[in-house]
């Protein structure tokens, strides 16, 4: 009996994974269609403009071939930029030796994407602390709740572009970073790595708040009236009730920030004239016009993105399982 069953629960597994592989399958199919006739229609007006200087005879099959193979197009196809990533990933060596020292090469993306993860994780880890402790505050003050809030919602309606080159001079003319680098404690890449993380923690705090409140909030009225009758205080309360029910709602809100926080050092490395990071190989491609490259450091950055995002949806499992939820 279990062996015929066995084949059975084998095409069940297959028939499953069809079911949620198709529809991903058919969107991403329909994307990259999408994109070639899109990346056709803007690149063929640079053939024809060609065609019409120099007298050319071209045959509708070669404008598309020459739309999908310029070397500076208006927008990349699909496999140019595909090519792209893969040259200057698995084509170009991390690493390289220069002046008899091993150093970090430029060319390569895997290098840059550790320059902007590095600022993102640790402006990621202050951006958390930060909005755990506003929400702890939030939930258990009122007049925190009545001042602080307005001023973490206000403080979201600024453009990061408007106060990056702020954070980024008043940062630079730190008496203390200043001696530190003077005195050779520190790099000049590690003091521009503090207004990156800075600018990271500003986009990365506010999902943490705005869902830390939230989960501390969630315990109804009989929970917290059975916690009384316990004589529980507040600390109590905090630590062994509105703690574990936010979880959730902190792993939620943390995928959220995680991406924020990317998104702030790419922001950050723009006006701190930044030699390494997806933010600057996203400059040098705009200032001499390579839109593959441009194109190409984006990917990667949404590779990372997601990277993260799947790595804290791992470890929210793990918590989950390791206080007794099941899914």
């Amino acid at each position: 009996m279990a062996v015929t069953d066995r084949p059975t629960r084998t095409a069940g597994a297959l028939a499953a994974m069809a079911r949620a592989v198709v529809p991903v399958l058919s969107v991403v199919l329909a994307i990259i269609a999408i994109w070639y006739g899109a990346s056709v229609m803007m690149n063929r007006a640079w053939t024809l403009d060609q065609i019409q200087r120099q007298n050319l005879e071209m045959t509708p099959s070669q404008i598309i071939a020459d739309a999908m193979t310029q070397e500076r197009p208006v927008l990349p196809p699909p496999h140019q930029v595909a090519a792209e990533i893969w040259n200057t990933t698995v084509g170009e060596p991390v690493m390289r030796e220069r002046r008899g020292q091993m150093q970090g090469n430029p060319r390569n993306l895997i290098f840059h994407a550790y320059h902007t993860l590095w600022p993102t994780i640790l402006g990621f880890m202050i951006g958390t602390g930060l909005g755990i402790l506003l929400a702890i505050g939030i939930v258990h003050s009122r007049a925190m709740d009545l001042s602080v809030m307005p001023w973490a919602i206000a403080s979201q309606t600024i453009p990061i572009l408007a106060i990056a080159p702020i954070i980024v001079v008043v940062v630079a003319n730190l008496p203390v970073l200043n001696t530190a680098v003077d005195q050779g404690w520190i790099s000049d890449d590690t003091k521009l790595l503090v207004p990156k993380a800075l600018i990271s923690a500003y986009l990365s705090f506010f999902p943490v708040v705005v869902g830390m409140v939230a989960g501390l909030r969630s315990p109804n009225a009989m929970d917290l009236d059975l916690m009384r009758t316990y004589s529980a205080s507040r600390a109590q309360m905090l630590w062994k009730l509105r703690l574990p029910a936010s979880v959730p709602f902190l792993f939620t809100s943390l995928k959220v920030s995680i991406a924020a926080a990317l998104v702030g050092t790419i922001v950050a490395e723009l006006p701190t004239g930044a030699r390494f990071g997806l933010g600057a190989r996203l400059l040098t491609g705009s200032y001499y016009g390579q839109t593959i490259q441009i194109w190409s450091a984006l990917f990667m950055a949404a590779i990372c993105a997601a990277a993260l995002v799947m790595i804290l949806g791992a470890l929210e499992k793990i918590v989950l399982r390791r206080m007794g939820v099941r899914p």
